[in-house]
C-alpha cells in the first residue's frame, strides 16, 4: 500500500510538472500561451518569432507552390471604378458555425483606387515615429467612413512590419520579405499575393497601396492555405506557431475582392482560443460570398472595425469605459475607405471637391475647375472659351476660327509643323500625311516610282544572269564531249584503225562446189580456202 501511495504521488507530482510546462509554454515560438499574459494583453496573435515573414528567396516561392500557377506568384485584377453613391456599403453578419455564432462586418468598396487608402497610425510619419495609436483614433483623424486593421506591428516597440506603402508614399520597404501582400496600382489593379522587392518597388506602374498580411487564404476562388503554409516560411512550421496561427480560432480581419473587382473588407470579432473563427472557417465564408482572392490581415486583439470615427465591434461592448484604451489594441497601419478624392484636391481654388468630384464656382467650369464658362458671343462653333478668352479647336485659324490651318502647319494654334516629305500635305487638325501619287508611308518616305525601277533593273538582272548561266552550261558540257571523243580516238593502235577501213567476205559456193573444201575432188592441202583481199 506504501509503495502504491509513493507512485500515486509521484504521478501526481509528475502531472502537475507537465501541466505547469504546458501552460507556460508557448504554443508556438511569438505566440503567447493563454496562462502567460494577464488580461486584457492574452489576445495577441504573432505568427513569426523574428521580423515578419519568410527570408528566403523568390525563387522558393515558385517552387513551393501548385505547379498549376507556373512562374506566377501574385494574381492581378482590374479595380471597379464605380462612381455612383455609395462610396461604400457595410453590413453586420451573423454567421452559424458549430458550437458557436460569429458576428462581424462585411463591407463593400465600389471604388477602391479612389476610396481605400493604407495609413499609417495616428498620422504620416507614424510608422518611422513607431506610433502606438489605434483604429478609431487614426480613422476619425483621417476621416474615414469605415476603418479596420491593416498589418502587423511589434507588440513592443509599435514598428510597422512588412511593406507599406500610403496614398503613393513609400513608407517602408521590407527588403523582400514573403508574406502575403495586398495592393492597388496607379492604373486601378488590384494585386494579390507575393511579391519580389523589384516588384514592390517598379515605377512604370508603381503601387499607391500597399500593405502585407499573413497567409494567402483564396486565390482565384479556391481556398489556397496549404499552398500559403508552404510558400510563407516553410521552416516556420517546425516550430508548429504558424499552424497554430491557422488553424486556432480568434478574432480575425482579411481583405479582399469579387468578380466585379470591388474591394471586400471583411472583420470577425472574437478571442483567441475562446471565440471567432480559424483561418480555414474564414476562407471558407470568403469563397460563399464571392470572394476571388483574398489574405489575412492581423487580428486577435487588433481586429477591429471602425464606422465614422465609431468603435462599431467587440471590444467596446466587452470592457469598461475606463479601460477601452486597452482593449483597442494599438496598430500600425489601418484600411480608411473615405470620400473621393478630387484632382487637384482643391479644385484649382476655384471651386470645391464634394465626393470626389469639383463643385466649380460661378464662370468656371471643368474636373478642375480650370476653364470659364463662354459667354462670348463671338466664340464660334470651332472655339472653346476659357479663361484667356476665345481659343480656336486645333486645326482652325482666324478671327471666327473659321479657317483651316496654312499649308504646312497644323495642331493647337496651327503652330505645328508638318513632318511630310515629297510633296505630302498634312492634315489641319491631327497632322497625318496625304501622300501624292507615286509616295506611301508615314510621312510619305517610300517613293513608289523608286521601287518599281528598282524592281525592274532586278529582274533584268536575274534575266541577264540566267542565260549566262546556261551559255556557260552548255559550253562546258560541249567541251566535254570534245574532249571524250577526242581521248576515245587516240587509244585506238594503226591496226585497228586500218582494218576498220575494209570488210571481210565469207566465200560463197561456186556452182558445183561444196564450200570449204568440199568438191567432187578433194583440194591438196595447198588448196586455198579463201580469197584474200589485198
Amino acid at each position: 500500500m506504501a509503495s502504491r501511495r509513493i507512485s500515486v504521488r509521484l504521478l501526481g507530482i509528475l502531472l502537475f510538472l507537465c501541466g505547469s510546462l504546458w501552460t507556460s509554454r508557448s504554443p508556438g515560438d511569438g505566440v503567447l500561451a493563454m496562462g502567460d499574459i494577464q488580461a486584457p494583453y492574452m489576445d495577441i496573435l504573432q505568427p513569426y518569432t523574428d521580423g515578419h515573414g519568410s527570408r528566403h528567396s523568390h525563387r522558393h516561392v515558385r517552387d513551393c507552390q501548385p505547379s498549376m500557377h507556373g512562374n506566377r506568384t501574385h494574381e492581378s485584377f482590374r479595380a471597379s471604378n464605380y462612381s455612383g453613391l455609395p462610396v461604400a456599403e457595410s453590413r453586420l453578419i451573423v454567421y452559424n458555425l458549430p458550437n458557436r455564432v460569429v458576428t462581424g462586418h462585411f463591407t463593400v468598396v465600389h471604388d477602391p483606387l479612389r476610396t481605400l487608402s493604407v495609413l499609417e497610425p495616428g498620422q504620416p510619419g507614424g510608422c518611422s515615429n513607431s506610433c502606438m495609436s489605434t483604429v478609431e483614433e487614426t480613422s476619425r483623424n483621417a476621416g474615414c467612413l469605415y476603418a479596420q486593421n491593416a498589418g502587423f506591428f511589434n507588440t513592443r516597440t509599435g514598428q510597422c512590419l512588412g511593406n507599406v506603402v500610403s496614398d503613393g508614399r513609400m513608407v517602408r520597404d521590407s527588403g523582400g520579405v514573403q508574406n502575403a501582400q495586398f495592393g492597388i496600382r496607379r492604373d486601378g489593379t488590384l494585386v494579390f499575393g507575393y511579391l519580389s522587392q523589384e516588384e514592390v518597388l517598379e515605377q512604370s506602374n508603381p503601387f499607391v497601396q500597399l500593405v502585407s498580411g499573413v497567409m494567402w487564404l483564396l486565390r482565384n476562388g479556391e481556398v489556397y492555405i496549404n499552398s500559403s503554409l508552404k510558400a510563407e516560411c516553410a521552416e516556420m512550421q517546425e516550430s508548429g506557431s504558424l499552424d497554430y496561427f491557422t488553424n486556432v480560432i480568434s478574432a480575425r480581419s482579411a481583405l479582399g475582392h469579387d468578380a466585379e473587382g470591388r474591394v471586400i473588407l471583411f472583420q470577425v470579432d472574437g478571442q483567441t482560443g475562446e471565440r471567432g473563427m480559424s483561418l480555414w472557417e474564414m476562407a471558407d465564408f470568403l469563397k460563399q460570398n464571392g470572394v476571388i482572392n483574398a489574405i489575412n490581415m492581423d487580428g486577435g486583439g487588433s481586429s477591429t472595425f471602425v464606422s465614422n470615427g465609431t468603435l462599431a465591434n467587440y471590444p467596446t461592448d466587452k470592457c469598461k469605459a475606463d479601460q477601452r484604451w486597452r482593449c483597442a489594441r494599438p496598430v500600425s497601419t489601418i484600411l480608411c475607405v473615405h470620400s473621393r478624392h478630387c484632382q487637384p484636391s482643391d479644385c484649382g481654388g476655384r471651386g470645391q471637391c464634394v465626393d470626389g468630384l469639383c463643385r466649380c464656382r460661378e464662370g468656371w467650369r471643368g474636373a478642375g475647375c480650370d476653364s470659364t464658362v463662354c459667354r462670348l458671343p463671338s466664340c464660334g462653333s470651332r472655339q472653346v472659351c476659357t479663361a484667356r478668352g476665345c481659343v480656336c479647336d486645333a486645326g482652325w485659324r482666324g478671327k471666327n476660327c473659321s479657317q483651316e490651318c496654312l499649308p504646312g502647319f497644323y495642331g493647337n494654334g496651327c503652330n505645328q509643323t508638318c513632318s511630310c516629305m515629297n510633296g505630302g500635305s498634312c492634315h489641319h487638325i491631327h497632322g497625318g500625311c496625304s501622300c501624292a501619287p507615286g509616295f506611301s508611308g508615314t510621312t510619305c518616305e517610300e517613293d513608289g516610282r523608286l521601287k518599281a525601277k528598282e524592281r525592274e533593273e532586278e529582274t533584268r538582272y536575274l534575266t541577264e544572269t540566267t542565260w549566262l548561266t546556261l551559255t556557260i552550261i552548255l559550253s562546258i558540257l560541249l567541251t566535254l564531249s570534245l574532249l571524250a571523243l577526242a581521248t576515245r580516238l587516240c587509244r585506238q593502235s594503226p591496226a585497228s584503225r586500218t582494218r576498220a577501213n575494209y570488210a571481210y567476205l565469207p566465200l560463197t559456193a561456186s556452182e558445183g562446189e561444196v564450200p570449204n573444201g568440199g568438191g567432187p575432188e578433194k583440194c591438196d592441202l595447198d588448196c586455198p580456202n579463201s580469197l584474200e583481199l589485198m
